[in-house]
């Protein structure tokens, strides 16, 4: 079953695409590094070239020392160059195990913020390649506080 919030703008990735990203999501939830939560997430962020880049949540004895698997995502692909993104799938749960949706923490959706417009950008809430929510950036981060209002 696919929940989908309804918004022209949330067709312009493909279902192949989105599968394709929930299995490279997937694959990174058993490289998570939690063993003070035991909750592991994965990320999977498109660039508007294509190319994709994953992630999973970094956990440290010094918890704010941490990262989340979309900054993590994220912040490999600033480090390669790259400032344009299409969406972000992100599925995670206790022990690697997904069993309910897994929305980005208010840090991560800040932080995907700087590089995106909210209104174009898609958060992509996976359980499955065939169960996942969709939602703009703006539905999850209303008003949000973007490089535009330091110009």
């Amino acid at each position: 079953m696919t929940e989908k919030a309804g918004c022209e703008k949330k067709e312009q990735v493909s279902e192949d695409r989105i599968r394709r990203l929930v299995g490279r999501a997937r694959e990174q939830l058993g490289l998570a590094y939690a063993p003070y939560s035991g909750f592991h997430v994965a990320a999977a962020l498109l660039c508007m070239d294509g190319t994709i880049y994953t992630g999973c949540n970094v956990e440290n004895a010094s918890y704010p020392a941490g990262n989340c698997a979309e900054r993590t995502a994220l912040f490999k692909a600033v480090s390669e160059g790259k400032r344009e993104f299409s969406c972000i799938v992100i599925m995670g749960g206790p022990g690697g195990r997904v069993e309910s949706w897994c929305p980005p923490c208010g840090i991560c959706r800040q932080a995907l913020r700087e590089f995106v417009r909210p209104w174009e950008f898609l958060v992509i809430l996976a359980k499955s390649e065939t169960e996942y929510r969709v939602f703009s950036l703006e539905e999850l981060l209303p008003e949000s506080f973007g490089p535009e209002a330091l110009a």
